[in-house]
């Protein structure tokens, strides 16, 4: 998936406003950050989203019990 097919994907998805053209570093920043957000805010729409893109709940659980000193948000970006 090239970056604008992504930023489109995430844009509809995850109801977002990434501009067309970032580099991939920075859409990872971008999601991380408001995952972090939703995590804090509104984790029920967290869990919506993620259900709705088909994240791998086991998956995440697996990683998060993993790596409890990293950062939720950039595990969970790095599974989307």
């Amino acid at each position: 998936m090239d970056n604008t097919t992504l930023i489109q994907s995430l844009n509809k998805e995850l109801e977002l406003e990434l501009p067309e053209k970032i580099p991939f570093e920075e859409i990872k920043k971008e999601l991380s950050s408001i995952i972090n957000n939703l995590i804090q805010s509104d984790f029920q729409r967290l869990v919506f989203l993620l259900y709705r893109i088909d994240v791998n709940e086991t998956k995440l659980k697996e990683l998060l019990k993993e790596h409890p000193e990293e950062n939720a948000g950039n595990i969970i970006t790095e599974l989307i």
